[in-house]
This record gives C-alpha cells, sequence and structure tokens, in this order.
C-alpha cells in the first residue's frame, strides 16, 4: 500500500478524535486497538464483538482469534442479519446481554459488519450506561467508503430509516480490504453507489478515475481498491470535520439520499441501499439538469458510470407511483420547515443544498426514473 494512503486521521477543531486504518488483513489489529486502550487496566478490558448472522459465518472465529490473543475477555453477540432487524428490539436484546455480562464503562465494543451492524453498536455505545468506546471493523464497501466514518449511528424506527439514533464517534475505524473479496457482487455495486456519490458531491478528479478504471476496481485490484476506498474516505472526512452533526454543509452527503431512502422504504428493503441511491443520484442529476445546471452529457456521464457499476437507473415497478415516493420523501429526517433540504448539482465535484426544489420538480425526478 503506499504511504500516506493506509491511514488518515479524523479531527474536529483541530483534536485529533480517531484514525482510519486501512490495511489487507485483520493481522494488525491489535497493533491499530493498543491506543484506543492505552491508559486502562488492559487485562481487566472486556472486548463484546457485535455482528450479523451473515457476517459471523465468514469473520467471527478469526477476530475472535486474534482479540483473544490479547485480551482475556471477548464475547460474540450475533443477531440476525438484514435491515429488518435494524430496530429498538435488536437493541434492547444487545443492552441484555452487556448487562447479564457486567460490561462496563471502561470496557469496548467491536462493530464487525456492513452499516446495519456499525449503525446499531454505535447507537448503543452511545446510550449504554451513558456511553461505553466502540470501534468500527467495516466488512462492506459501503461500510468502507461512508457508513462507518462520520459518527452517525441508529435505527430504524416503524420502517423509518435510521429516525433513532445519536451522533457518536468511534474510537478507531479498522479496514480490513481483503474482505471485499468476500462480497457477493450486488452488495459490490451497492457500496459503488456510494463511492460514486463522493466524487460527484465533492471530488470531479475523483469521480474521473472511477469512470477511468472501471474493470481494475470491479476486479479487486490491490492499489484500485485502495485508492477507491481512501479517497472516499478522505472526501467524507473532510466534509465531516467541517460539519460534525450536520448543521450545514454535511447534508452534501444525501446527495441521491431522500428519493432513494423514499424508494427504499416502499420496496419493503427488498433493494440493496446502494440501489436505491443509485437511483436516487440519477433522479437527483436529472432534476439538476432540468434546473440549468448540469448538461444532458453530463447527465448521460452519470447514468453511464452507474449502470457501468451494475446499479440501476431506472425501476420498473407496478408497487409504486411516483406520488407514493414523493409522499414518503416528506417523512424524511432531513425537512426543515416543512421542505425537504435537497441535494443537486452545480457541476460534476460540485454539489449544493436547495431549499428550492418544488413537489413538482421532485415529482419529475422521480418519474424520470421509475419508467
Amino acid at each position: 500500500m503506499k504511504q500516506g494512503e493506509n491511514r488518515l486521521s479524523v479531527s474536529y477543531d483541530g483534536e485529533w478524535i480517531y484514525d482510519i486504518v486501512l490495511e489487507s488483513s485483520y493481522g494488525q489489529l491489535l497493533d491499530a486497538l493498543a491506543p484506543v486502550l492505552k491508559g486502562r487496566n488492559e487485562k481487566n478490558v472486556k472486548i463484546c464483538i457485535v455482528t450479523d448472522s451473515n457476517v459471523a459465518k465468514i469473520h467471527k472465529n478469526e477476530v475472535e482469534e486474534i482479540l483473544k490473543s490479547g485480551y482475556s475477555t471477548v464475547k460474540t453477540f450475533v443477531f440476525e442479519s438484514g435491515e429488518a432487524n435494524k430496530n429498538l428490539n435488536t437493541i434492547e436484546k444487545l443492552y441484555e446481554y452487556l448487562i447479564i455480562n457486567h460490561f462496563e464503562r471502561n470496557d469496548l465494543l467491536i462493530a464487525l459488519g456492513g452499516g446495519v451492524v456499525g449503525d446499531m453498536t454505535g447507537f448503543v455505545a452511545a446510550t449504554y450506561l451513558r456511553g461505553i468506546d466502540f470501534v468500527q471493523i467495516p466488512t462492506t464497501l459501503l461500510a468502507q467508503v461512508d457508513s462507518s466514518i462520520g459518527g452517525k449511528t441508529g435505527v430504524d424506527f416503524a420502517q423509518y430509516k435510521n429516525m433513532v439514533g445519536a451522533f457518536n464517534q468511534p474510537k478507531l475505524v479498522y479496514m480490513n480490504l481483503d474482505v471485499l473479496k468476500t462480497l457477493p457482487k450486488e452488495q459490490f455495486a451497492s457500496g459503488m453507489a456510494e463511492a460514486l456519490k463522493s466524487g460527484l458531491i465533492r471530488d470531479q478528479e475523483y469521480f474521473i478515475y472511477l469512470c477511468d478504471e472501471i474493470k481494475a476496481i470491479q476486479s479487486l485490484e490491490q492499489e484500485a481498491i485502495l485508492r477507491t476506498v481512501s479517497g472516499s474516505c478522505k472526501i467524507k472526512r473532510e466534509v465531516v470535520q467541517n460539519d460534525p452533526k450536520e448543521k450545514g454543509e454535511r447534508a452534501l452527503l444525501n446527495f441521491g439520499h431522500t428519493i432513494g431512502h423514499a424508494i427504499e422504504k416502499l420496496s419493503d428493503f427488498t433493494l440493496y441501499h446502494g440501489e436505491c441511491v443509485a437511483l436516487g443520484m440519477v433522479a437527483a442529476a436529472y432534476i439538476s439538469f432540468k434546473s440549468g445546471n448540469i448538461s444532458k452529457e453530463d447527465l448521460e456521464k452519470i447514468e453511464h458510470i452507474i449502470s457501468a457499476y451494475n446499479l440501476p437507473i431506472r425501476l420498473k415497478t407496478a408497487k409504486m407511483s411516483a406520488d407514493d415516493v414523493l409522499a414518503a420523501t416528506k417523512s424524511d429526517k432531513k425537512m426543515e420547515d416543512g421542505r425537504v433540504k435537497f441535494v443537486l448539482l452545480h457541476a460534476i465535484g460540485d454539489a449544493y443544498i436547495s431549499r428550492e426544489v418544488s413537489d413538482e420538480m421532485l415529482s419529475d425526478g422521480i418519474r424520470y426514473v421509475l419508467q
């Protein structure tokens, strides 16, 4: 790995908060954890790995073995995989597990999995005993390029996505890039939606790289994957450092998500998150084009690259209408004074937040992808 690309520091107001470490295996995990646990009575530190049933089959034993070589108490809480289990019932079960096993504030939670695992573990860490440290070990591309960074945590409530949550920063984000070889193609594609989003909102050069290196990225060539993941991490780090609690520019990260979340909800979460975001980005790009911001050629370029990464640019379904999707956007947690803070493009690599997107404009974008 190239020097400087495998370790990034996240800081707020000039104060270091945590590192993002990119490795080719779990082998250096104990070294990465050492600064996190420095100053504690390490012999007495208890570690709880939180993971889901799918990830547990692939990664649990290896991570447990590594942690048990350094710490005497390592427990694992496994819940059934899937967005349907990202709810307060699962959270209650994890609280109970921690209480029964006598976890204290000095102990540590480790989120081993994708975005669902990371969001829920971070939320429990924020609220159990009024705060316990946690570490992110993301195992999906989507979690590595997006959800593991920035401290957003939460659960779905009555199918309203991430409606209950807290801002809670991890103590470390540790990424094993080799785990991406275990991902189904659909999940890899889902993660690429968030990587493409990063380039579209902030970095035209990075977006062009993703356009030029499709084959190398999809073939999981090490240098290409490192540059893809680290590139997204750098963009998200910059945005969240400037606005850790989404009072301003952090909302740019929601490009494609307002309509995407509405489609995801109405699909009953049968579509991957990244697939829904891809559709939302196409809709937002279309609205940007109709608003006179980007050219027809830019819109076609965005659609082409999204499609090239095996993501949908149209959704043919009789199960939802444009009116249904529009109504679902009104439940979006990004509403302000009754209007959606909608993210549009001035140009590729230059996004902005608009409060002037009307229902008619939203409907046009939604109809564009529901064909």
